[in-house]
């Protein structure tokens, strides 16, 4: 059974990479990203039920846990803004983000208890950026419609990108080991490259549309 599990934890973690990168190049909005962002969306729910029983049930590699809940939490919050349409976030939305942060700091407890076997540098800017995009969407509910209407496409490049970073993370984690902390890192710093590229484009789009 846990290879099986391991078998479809790799297929899906796959296939969400290229799908992931067609939805990362395709024209934004265009058919082949729509439907290349919702396939990607239920092949990073497959992973990320892959990928906790394979932690909580076979209680193997227990970091995937945290790139689990990254991974999962970010393509869950970059989609449900789109949906939101500027509406402040609701129960379902502040739910997750508790129950996300919540096992975080378990994770950290348990790391602490258990010693660190990856890099520092790996856990923390994980759990980090975690805190971070669960922090923010609990106080989305304090911001203006506009000011949230402004900040839908930027929080869906965000989180989407971020989605797709940390899935491939963790694959170049697990398939070249002996590269960490460089192999786990320099995913998440092309995503943070190609975030902030998409940030300014989307910037002098606005500006353009000014009148």
């Amino acid at each position: 059974m846990h290879s099986i599990n391991i078998f479809i934890h790799v297929l899906a973690g796959t296939l969400a990479l290229v799908t992931g990168i067609i939805a990362l190049t395709a024209a934004k909005g265009g058919n082949a990203h729509v439907l290349s962002g919702r396939l990607f969306a239920r092949l990073v729910a497959i992973v990320i039920a892959t990928g906790l029983i394979g932690v909580l049930v076979f209680g193997r590699n227990n970091f995937l846990l945290v790139i689990t809940l990254l991974s999962g939490y970010n393509c869950f919050s970059g989609i449900r803004v789109i949906r939101l349409k500027g509406r402040a976030p609701d129960i379902l939305d502040q739910g997750i983000a508790v129950a996300v942060m919540v096992s975080a700091l378990y994770y950290l407890y348990f790391i602490r208890q258990a010693g660190f076997y990856w890099a520092a540098a790996v856990v923390w800017s994980t759990v980090g950026a975690l805190f971070l995009v669960t922090t923010w969407d609990l106080a989305r509910a304090a911001f203006s419609a506009g000011f949230r209407r402004k900040a839908l496409l930027y929080e869906h490049v965000y989180k989407m990108v971020s989605a797709f970073s940390g899935i491939l993370s963790a694959f170049t984690g697990t398939v070249f080991p002996h590269y960490q902390p460089y192999s786990q890192l320099l995913p998440s710093a092309m995503g943070l490259g190609y975030i902030i590229v998409i940030f300014i484009r989307l910037s002098n789009q606005r500006v353009c549309t000014q009148p």
